[in-house]
């Protein structure tokens, strides 16, 4: 591991708004914030919206600087790229967006029922072979559902064609009332200057030409959810600077660590 990286952790470890919880410290101890994010940390009792694979944390800092009520928190199991939003909303003085290196996969243990407002899921890897591991799969909506207000909204930008079509056709078969939804977002006439905020990944896309799909929806309770059944064409790019071997390491290390 690079110096750089070293002292990125060794900065997040000090920064007040950062938690980082490996999985056996869960298991044994569990959360303390849990139900209690608003009274505890925010000490407020504005809404809660998460940025799930929040990268640098753009749309968390962005977010936060345009709604100082509402409350922010950024979550990703990449540690040095969090540090970037950590940093910069630190160094700012914001108080309402804090930072949760975790997986996704085990949110429920973070936030309690009815505890979340809205999601944002932002450029997350489509995992075109592996649906349970998609972030609008309906393992992961009914993951979002325990800890969602009734109502909560959930939102998708996304430069994948694949996973905005599966996504579009999970909320179809499910009945998912669609708040907004275009397959070009910067050319969809939509007036709202929070869709203007832009990831790292996302400018990269739009300079390589590709377009930004983009689908919010109100994420009801259902008995039962359906798993979409369609055949959808790969997407034919590659991510840039996505190294699946470095982060799969990092995951079951930070998993691991005791």
């Amino acid at each position: 591991m690079g110096k750089n990286k070293l002292q990125k952790f060794d900065d997040m470890n000090l920064y007040p708004h950062v938690f980082q919880y490996p999985f056996s410290i869960l298991q044994n101890e569990g959360f303390d914030m849990k139900g209690k994010w608003n009274s505890i940390f925010f000490k407020n009792d504005h809404p809660i919206v998460l940025e799930l694979g929040c990268g640098k944390g753009e749309y968390a800092v962005g977010l936060a600087r345009k709604y100082p009520n509402k409350n922010f928190i950024g979550i990703d199991i990449k540690g040095a790229r969090m540090w970037t939003g950590a940093k910069e909303s630190l160094q700012s003085g914001m108080k309402n967006v804090a930072f949760l290196r975790t997986t996704i996969e085990l949110i429920t243990y973070f936030f309690s029922p009815g505890e979340v407002s809205e999601i944002w899921i932002t450029f997350p890897d489509p995992q075109m072979k592996k649906v349970r591991k998609r972030l609008t799969s309906t393992r992961f909506m009914e993951l979002y559902r325990t800890i969602l207000k009734p109502n909560g909204i959930i939102h998708l930008k996304s430069d994948s064609n694949f996973l905005f079509t599966y996504t579009c056709e999970m909320v179809k078969v499910n009945h998912y009332p669609i708040i907004f939804q275009t397959e070009d977002l910067y050319h969809s006439g939509l007036k709202d200057d929070i869709l203007n905020i832009k990831t790292f990944y996302e400018q990269q896309w739009l300079d390589r030409g590709l377009t930004i799909k983009y689908i919010s929806f109100i994420c009801e309770n259902r008995d039962r959810l359906i798993e979409p059944n369609i055949e959808i064409e790969y997407d034919n790019y590659r991510s840039f600077n996505r190294s699946k071997r470095s982060e799969n390491k990092e995951k079951n290390k930070f998993l691991n660590k005791d």
